[in-house]
């Protein structure tokens, strides 16, 4: 794998769930409010304050709504209003209701490329998947963020039995240093033993902090963190913190096991060819085994805006809803 030269520090990598910016249960339908939002909090949290506080839209492509962009060129008086100063963070998203019906109905996630369904199914997937990365870069940019989407497929990552075998950070590294945000997504990738699968953006993430080591990681999802149970169930709980041990092992710490008295039951959806929560959780602890505490927070709220500005890394009050997993030593 490439070796990353960054020159400042990485502050935060952000992973916004499928579920929480798409609705999941109808086909390619984004959910316009919830990714507003979060684009929203996602500048406030960047914001390292700029000789203006206004934002300078950087979508200056025409769209749904929008018959004339010129108003929004026109916005840009002179240089310095346009200045704008962020810090370093980077955004992977999940597929949701765009790339998983795909993926599961052709089996790219299996394998099997020589099949012609399953051919077919890697474009479609990737179709689907790079459609809503653009649309999440042009609702950050409509935020003034300066986002750039970047492919994992097209920028050389692949696996060998679903694991990650290539991974080039180049075009990551060099995008930060020059003061961009990249985007990255859950995507299809060639398998070196199975010829395709799904990468997901939580595996990802965890490949990006290994190799980026930023101060902080944030979850965002569509419910208020990790719970011991499906949390339709009424009688499911929130597990506050989670500690991970050397071994890897992860144990909960908050509330105590005593309190709690049941065993953690987790469920995956039957069309996400991607693991779910067991994945995220799976992928989290390993990432705060490397002493980078890991953040997971229902997206779109003002606990998801707390974590995306680090106002928790010394300090979780205790009306914070949402789940930290840390390193335990």
């Amino acid at each position: 794998m490439e070796e990353t030269n960054l020159n400042q520090t990485i502050r935060c990598i952000v992973k916004l769930g499928g579920a929480a910016i798409t609705c999941k249960n109808e086909l390619e339908k984004i959910n316009e409010e919830n990714l507003e939002t979060v684009s929203s909090q996602l500048r406030q949290a960047m914001n390292l304050g700029s000789c203006s506080n206004k934002v300078i839209g950087m979508d200056w492509s025409k769209r749904d709504g929008v018959s004339d962009i010129s108003s929004t060129l026109a916005d840009i008086d002179d240089q310095c209003q346009f200045t704008v100063d962020f810090s370093r963070f980077v955004v992977v998203h999940g597929a949701g209701s765009f790339g998983h019906f795909q993926a599961s109905k052709s089996g790219v996630h299996k394998g099997g490329l020589i099949q012609p369904l399953v051919k077919a199914g890697f474009v479609a997937t990737r179709i689907s998947v790079t459609t809503l990365n653009l649309e999440i870069v042009r609702a950050l940019a409509r935020e003034g963020i300066p986002s750039i989407g970047m492919s994992p497929h097209s920028c050389g990552w692949s696996t060998s039995e679903r694991n990650v075998a290539s991974a080039d950070f180049s075009g990551v590294s060099k995008a930060i240093d020059s003061g961009f945000i990249p985007v990255l997504h859950g995507d299809a990738v060639f398998d070196d033993s199975l010829g395709c699968t799904i990468l997901s953006g939580d595996v990802i993430i965890r490949h990006l902090a290994e190799h980026l080591r930023p101060e902080y990681v944030v979850f965002l999802t569509d419910v208020s963190g990790v719970y011991d149970r499906p949390p339709t169930d009424p009688n499911a709980v929130l597990l506050r913190e989670i500690a991970v041990g050397e071994d890897g092992k992860w144990s909960v710490v908050k509330p105590t096991p005593q309190s709690m008295n049941k065993q953690v039951e987790i469920i995956v959806a039957a069309h996400d060819t991607t693991g779910g929560m067991v994945t995220k959780i799976s992928e989290a602890a390993l990432i705060a085994k490397l002493g980078i505490d890991v953040y997971i927070v229902k997206a779109a709220t003002s606990h998801s805006l707390k974590a995306l500005r680090g106002e928790l890394r010394h300090n979780i009050p205790d009306d914070w809803l949402g789940t930290v997993i840390r390193f335990s030593r």
